[in-house]
């Protein structure tokens, strides 16, 4: 029996594939609002890719913002690309600038904290149901290699998250399962503008050090090491509904100060309870200094509490007794 044959798909094709791509993937991450998704659009080939696809599959439903980090002079022209290109398609721009210029050290840390500050006031500003960004496969490979060879733990491992949450608004990041090459090529042939930002390719950088690290080592595969990232986002995710339940059923916060029962549990979850204990603490007592983060490191405080010893972070004074830990807020050093 014969068969008829089937032709190839057309570039068009490959086109609404893309879309229908894209669209289940940002459905899944939050439905379909009837608020527009605000789009964080830098103006390189993936977050311009991001744009060609969300104005295809969901016209109408997405504004887009661009963030001059006020860093480098050719920023400002960047933004001015995007938003002329936005005002080409018919899709709301606005183009965000930080308050106070970005100093110090770690710039790009700080460089990212304003982004995503100025992104959820935005996104606040005109109701947006949710920020989607352009995080891709490739990027999530170099976040793992770069927080593996800093000793990074379970939660830094997971590397980005495909969704998470800035002033009250969901981050999501419906590219994760995309190829950077993927991306690149539907600019290319939509014949979209974008722009290759020079810090990308700079080895003062980490991040440029592990990309030329993986497209030199072939063996170093993006999907698998993105694979490995996503399942240690769910097992971190599993470990803090863990922490969560046991917070409810074994913490007691009194007065500021929080007694924990940390019997028969592994030390993930008492690393987890402790960072918590003491977070809980400085928020009561009103510590601000020292510097804290959930994603300190606690081990000597572990060790010491294991052992029946006090010790004392970020401010606050952690003791044991058997297997009841208690934190409260460290008394003040005495001076002469």
């Amino acid at each position: 029996m014969s068969r008829r044959a089937v032709p190839p798909p057309s570039a068009t094709d490959f086109v609404d594939i893309e879309v229908a791509r894209f669209d289940a993937s940002l459905t899944a991450l939050i439905g379909k609002p009837a608020a527009p998704v605000l789009l964080a659009v830098s103006g390189g080939p993936d977050s311009m890719a991001m744009l060609s696809l969300a104005a295809a599959a969901w016209p109408g439903r997405i504004a887009v913002a661009t963030v001059d980090h006020r860093l480098r002079a050719e920023a400002a022209a960047e933004a001015a690309m995007v938003a002329d290109h936005c005002a080409t398609i018919g899709v709301p721009h606005a183009t965000l600038v930080p308050d106070e210029p970005i100093a110090g050290a770690s710039i790009q840390a700080q460089a990212r904290i304003v982004r995503y500050r100025l992104l959820g006031a935005e996104a606040k500003r005109i109701g947006a149901a949710a920020i989607a960004t352009a995080h891709h496969v490739d990027d999530q490979a170099e976040t793992f290699l770069m927080r593996a060879a800093r000793g990074s733990g379970l939660a830094g491992l997971a590397g980005v998250r495909v969704r998470t949450e800035v002033d009250g608004v969901p981050v999501v990041r419906p590219l994760l399962d995309w190829r950077r090459a993927e991306l690149r090529a539907i600019v290319r042939r939509l014949e979209v503008p974008f722009v290759d930002d020079p810090a990308n390719h700079d080895p003062a950088h980490d991040r440029t050090r592990f990309r030329r690290l993986i497209e030199g080592n072939e063996w170093l595969g993006p999907p698998q090491l993105a694979r490995a990232a996503a399942l240690l986002a769910e097992a971190d995710a599993d470990w803090r509904t863990a922490a969560a339940w046991l917070w409810d059923t074994r913490a007691q916060v009194v007065d500021g100060a929080v007694t924990i029962d940390v019997a028969s549990l592994p030390r993930e979850l008492r690393r987890r309870l402790a960072r918590r204990a003491i977070g809980a603490v400085r928020d009561a007592a009103g510590i601000t200094a020292p510097a804290w983060s959930e994603s300190a490191n606690v081990e000597a405080l572990l060790d010491a509490l294991g052992d029946g010893r006090r010790a004392t972070q970020a401010g606050v004074l952690g003791s044991a007794k058997r297997d009841q830990w208690r934190f409260r807020a460290a008394p003040a050093r005495r001076t002469h």
